[in-house]
């Protein structure tokens, strides 16, 4: 006997890319991947140091609410990045370490959805980060989405008053996955409006805000739009980042939550429950990670060099721009994304992802929004970008 709600998960992206791919005999030449988007550059050193450093604190049990130095660092660097205030205050009542955003972003709709409302939807992107979905359903509430592309602002603004009122929370992802677009303060602000207004939770997704090209400038956040409007309390507000991205650490499982204090609470006793405490040594180490910018600024540069280099390959045949951030690209095909992709890999031993995979068809649009587009995560090292960039144009 299992939880009868698990029958409504769909298989991940991944699950089905290799279905897809079963079988098929791959070219000779060297494969690259930019399917999955984990960080392929190197881990900051300082920060390996002090995980093995402290590894001694394994021999004891971690706390749910973190250490004060892991959230004092957290704070300091949220009043550095995104302009907040009183860093002491954001450490005891706003800031909740969980292990990685893919289980937070997962355990706070177990936290705050009430499946007995009769508004139970959740509002979330398509295409859309899957963890939304599943963590919708499995609170036993239903998905509701919204269209999403390089437009962001519009995107949001796009939502009715009808489906903001059905909304328990809002799921956004700034930047973007895929698209890596952004919301502007502006459009943030609006949106805690409405949340103030129709009642519902904002849970924003910030994984890939210090993955942004340097002439874009720094993506805002969710928490610096609020105080920036004299929400200090950041009422109905929750932002999840992640050292993932940050700082090429996908294996370490380390981000936080930060934002409405009295949701921070019921997370807070939630987690005590979950049993899903960061051990000490992770602690250790993501405190020096969020307490240095040097390797985020190197990191950055990487990235920007392979969109300069990738993007100029690809604008001989498709119509590709680069985004403000992430580390995707997101470009549309002139033939069917999952007969393109395999494809790709039989002729070209290169990996990406079907745009298909990412979104869904709705009652309210037919058409799937990620059809005929693909995904591309610029992760590889520069020279495998280019490489991959190249057989993408033979392959087309």
């Amino acid at each position: 006997m299992v939880n009868s709600e698990l029958n409504l998960l769909q298989p991940y992206p991944f699950e089905k890319l290799r279905t897809l791919l079963e079988g098929i005999e791959p070219s000779a030449q060297t494969p690259i991947s930019l399917s999955v988007g984990e960080p392929k550059h190197p881990a900051p050193q300082f920060v390996l140091d002090a995980l093995t450093d402290s590894l001694k604190t394994l021999e004891q049990y971690p706390s749910t609410r973190g250490s004060d130095e892991l959230r004092n660092s957290i704070a300091q660097w949220l009043c550095q990045r995104f302009a907040l205030k009183n860093a002491a205050t954001l450490a005891e009542k706003h800031i909740l370490p969980v292990n990685g955003t893919r289980e937070g972003l997962f355990a706070i709709a177990q936290c705050v959805l009430d499946r007995s409302k009769s508004a139970d939807s959740v509002l979330m992107p398509n295409p859309f980060y899957q963890i939304y979905e599943g963590a919708t359903l499995l609170a036993g509430c239903k998905p509701n989405f919204y269209t999403i592309d390089e437009n962001a602002d519009a995107n949001l603004a796009s939502i009715s008053d009808k489906d903001f009122d059905d909304a328990q929370l809002i799921y956004i992802c700034t930047p973007g996955n895929p698209t890596g677009a952004v919301n502007s303060m502006s459009a943030l602000q609006a949106l805690i409006e409405k949340a103030h207004q129709h009642d519902f939770v904002i849970v924003s997704d910030e994984c890939y805000s210090e993955i942004y090209r340097k002439d874009s400038g720094a993506p805002c956040g969710l928490l610096q739009a609020a105080s920036a409007m004299g929400l200090e309390t950041f009422d109905r507000c929750l932002v999840f980042h992640s050292l993932s991205k940050r700082s090429n650490l996908p294996g370490l499982r380390s981000g936080f939550v930060a934002g409405d204090a009295n949701l921070i609470k019921h997370f807070a006793s939630y987690r005590t429950y979950q049993g899903c405490s960061m051990s000490g040594a992770v602690q250790s180490a993501s405190t020096a990670a969020w307490s240095d910018e040097q390797h985020v600024t190197q990191n950055r540069a990487a990235y920007d060099e392979k969109y300069a280099a990738v993007v100029s390959i690809l604008n001989t045949k498709l119509s590709v721009k680069t985004p403000p951030a992430g580390f995707y690209l997101w470009p549309e095909l002139p033939t069917d994304d999952q007969t393109f992709t395999q494809r790709l890999l039989k002729e070209q031993n290169v990996r990406a992802v079907p745009g298909s995979f990412l979104a869904r068809a709705t009652t309210d649009n037919a058409v799937n929004p990620g059809q005929n587009r693909l995904r591309l995560a610029l992760v590889a090292p520069l020279d495998d970008c280019v490489q991959a960039a190249n057989r993408i144009i033979q392959c087309l």
